[in-house]
């Protein structure tokens, strides 16, 4: 029983090294909004286009990705995305050179597949080193506050790069932390190409995969749950996003993009907090439960930031830069940003809680079901897409109606729709 633990230690760790992946390159899409409204002179609909290419790989991915999983294995797929990821932040590099819009979209389309690819491994691959339930759900939020690290990072480092944004600033402005992502993509790769990964879905050469009159299409809380999915990454992703274009706006926010960087880095770093509280009571406190209470706040911050007015302010506690450095103190932002930050909080313990509820019971359909979840992440360039354009029409403050609407709905899923209705389906 110990030796089996001690073998699985590395591919966990690979693991979680791949989730602070995922993170730190898909949360490059948003910050790099300000970034593009400045270099082009774009809308708050525009700004987002490059996150939303970002997710609408997983769109395209997602099903394939899932019947490559079971085909090649967790390692050579892992490897596969490693080497997208490089070639699509590399895009988004010679973007900057080009001074074009479009390929820089195309480098945030093309790492999105990359993104899409790393899910898949990830998530079932730490869920069944857990031994799936409570503590599945438990090693998921380890990888989790991991990944919250690297999405602090990502905000706050394109924020002094930017500093305060202007018709000037360009997307050769962030090339230190396109490098960086590269970086660390050719490390892990070089890593991972020489550890041992268990493969317990892989179908061998010859095996006839029995067929079955069943999906997990067939089970009510799994669809249910892979909608919820789609609509928690539109939020988790929408909720910074949004605010962070809020903030670096001088006629709404008024904040430098530096400031307006660090408070959205804060939003991620509440996300850590929520991650590592959740690991620890992970094994104690079930999904259902922590998903009720994540979505139940979740409303209740989101709605104190829409009534709120934007011009009463507060101070907030967060990481700053000045000529000294990076320091930690107190800034003044609008109110509604202090409610907002505080979502990463609800939002931290999500995914691991729609995930395990969404595939309870599933069986031999879980590593289809993971392919699955990957197509509606798409929701993580749908949502903030669409709150933006209600932000560009009716306000910053009123697009954030799109969010609450969406926790409402986990907050129905947590309650209702994660139960299994269908247990007598056959899962062997």
């Amino acid at each position: 029983m110990n030796t089996t633990k001690k073998s699985n230690l590395l591919p966990i760790v690979m693991m979680i090294l791949l989730f602070g992946m995922i993170s730190f390159v898909t949360n490059l899409a948003a910050p790099m909004g300000v970034v593009v409204k400045s270099q082009f002179g774009a809308s708050n609909f525009l700004g987002m286009l490059g996150n939303f290419a970002n997710f609408l790989a997983y769109a395209f991915m997602g099903i394939p990705g899932g019947k490559l999983l079971e085909k090649v294995g967790y390692k050579k797929t892992a490897l596969l995305a490693i080497i997208i990821g490089f070639v699509g932040v590399g895009i988004q590099f010679f973007s900057g050179v080009a001074e074009s819009f479009f390929v820089y979209l195309l480098g945030a389309f093309v790492a999105g597949f990359s993104m899409c690819l790393l899910n898949i491994v990830v998530n079932p691959m730490l869920n069944t080193l857990g031994g799936a339930g409570k503590k599945g759900n438990q090693l998921i939020q380890v990888g989790a506050t991991f990944n919250s690290l690297t999405g602090t990072l990502t905000p706050i480092l394109i924020g002094m790069l930017v500093g305060v944004a202007t018709k000037d600033t360009a997307i050769k402005d962030v090339n230190p932390v396109l490098f960086i992502a590269m970086g660390v993509f050719a490390l892990v790769g070089l890593v991972l190409y020489f550890v041992n990964i268990p493969e317990p879905h892989i179908i061998k050469d010859g095996e006839v995969k029995e067929k079955s009159a069943y999906s997990a299409w067939s089970f009510r809380h799994f669809v249910l749950g892979a909608i919820g999915i789609g609509v928690y990454v539109g939020i988790e992703v929408g909720v910074p996003a949004t605010l962070n274009l809020f903030l670096a706006d001088a006629k709404a926010g008024g904040l430098d993009a530096t400031t307006a960087g660090f408070v959205t880095g804060t939003y991620w770093l509440l996300m850590l907090v929520g991650r590592f509280i959740g690991a620890s009571i992970g094994g104690k406190v079930s999904s259902k439960s922590m998903l009720i209470v994540a979505s139940s706040v979740g409303m209740i911050l989101a709605f104190m930031a829409i009534i709120s007015p934007t011009s009463t302010t507060v101070s907030i506690p967060l990481f700053q830069s000045g000529t000294s450095g990076i320091s930690f103190g107190l800034a003044n932002v609008p109110i509604n940003a202090m409610f907002l930050v505080l979502i990463g909080l609800c939002t931290s313990v999500m995914w691991g809680g729609i995930f395990n509820l969404a595939v309870e019971g599933l069986g031999r359909f879980t590593a289809a079901a993971s392919g699955i979840f990957m197509t509606m992440v798409v929701g993580g360039g749908i949502l903030p897409l669409i709150q933006n354009a209600v932000a560009d029409n009716m306000g910053y403050m009123v697009s954030y109606w799109v969010p609450f609407i969406g926790l409402a709905y986990m907050l129905y899923y947590s309650l209702i729709g994660s139960k299994n209705v269908n247990q007598d389906i056959p899962v062997e």
